[in-house]
């Protein structure tokens, strides 16, 4: 065989090596068994604010998601970057026949996604459910985060957003622990709701991030097993979340009218956490409804801005 044959016969080869690679499917490991998934996926579908925020962190159109909680669309933080984007559902419900218009390559789900909604929505594409949602446990975002990229064949520009995260969260715990004596770290994050607050279970994503900046994150036992936050709790027993700093959350305008109408009450005004001016009113559908690498940049801006105004 001539050496011009040996090139075009190796080219050739290499080629087809790379338009194999090309159509090999993936298959992840998910909470219901092992999925497949053509690794050309154009559209995508997200049952789970935490995969949209993904998505749009990779520059990744989605076709359609839920709407995020306490609003009729998408997170305002994630609305630029997913312009136009179709509602199938609510967190808590989703509207099927709206899934299947959308023609979907694959649906990236939330964990909390029961056995009977998975077999219907497995029938219309291949459908990706994180394992594991135990709030007794901190929730691996990051697990998550690089299983929705391997999903659509972008694992390195999910690392690479995972990383912007860990680097950016480095460098304020440093600025955390220059300014804060470790004894008055401990952080209470509250969803304030028309009827009063709900302390949010330390192991949720914004408790994380609070110890990845050098805070202790705390929920003072008040939350039950298997629970992401504590009952309402009332204006007399608001104390037991009174410590070091406070991070209010709230969803919507109901929320914010009720946390503005409490901070005028007594009960309010006398707790240490407001006198020391350690208290930030932060958005309720980043800081308690969601996860994600642009999620956690919204967190840690508001996590520097209360630090670096002491």
């Amino acid at each position: 065989m001539s050496l011009t044959r040996n090139i075009l016969f190796s080219t050739t080869s290499a080629m087809l090596v790379m338009s194999n690679v090309a159509l090999a499917d993936v298959t992840l490991d998910t909470k219901y068994g092992k999925v497949t998934v053509k690794d050309d996926v154009k559209n995508v579908v997200t049952l789970h604010e935490g995969a949209l925020d993904v998505m749009s962190a990779i520059n990744f159109k989605v076709a359609g998601s839920v709407a995020t909680r306490g609003s009729d669309t998408v997170s305002r933080y994630l609305a630029e970057r997913q312009p136009n984007i179709d509602i199938v559902g609510t967190a808590r419900e989703t509207n099927l026949e709206a899934v299947i218009n959308e023609r979907p390559d694959v649906i990236l789900a939330s964990p909390s996604l029961s056995q009977e909604q998975y077999n219907m929505l497995s029938k219309i594409a291949p459908t990706i459910v994180p394992i594991g949602s135990d709030y007794s446990t901190p929730f691996n975002w990051k697990a998550e985060a690089r299983l929705f990229g391997k999903a659509v064949s972008r694992e390195a520009d999910v690392e690479k957003a995972i990383t912007a995260v860990e680097e950016r969260a480095a460098s304020i715990k440093q600025k955390v622990e220059q300014t804060i004596p470790a004894d008055q770290r401990t952080a209470y994050v509250a969803r304030w709701m028309p009827q009063g607050p709900m302390a949010m279970s330390k192991n949720l994503f914004a408790g994380t991030l609070l110890a990845a900046t050098g805070f202790t994150a705390e929920d003072g036992g008040l939350i039950k097993a298997g629970r992401p936050h504590s009952s309402i709790l009332s204006l007399e027993n608001i104390s037991a979340i009174d410590h070091d700093w406070l991070f209010l959350a709230t969803l919507n305008e109901d929320g914010k009218a009720a946390l503005d109408a409490a901070k005028d009450s007594p009960a309010f005004s006398r707790l240490n956490v407001v006198q020391k001016d350690h208290v930030a009113t932060v958005d309720g559908q980043v800081w308690s409804s969601t996860s994600g690498p642009l999620a956690a940049h919204v967190v840690l801006d508001d996590i520097e801005r209360l630090v670096d105004n002491q």
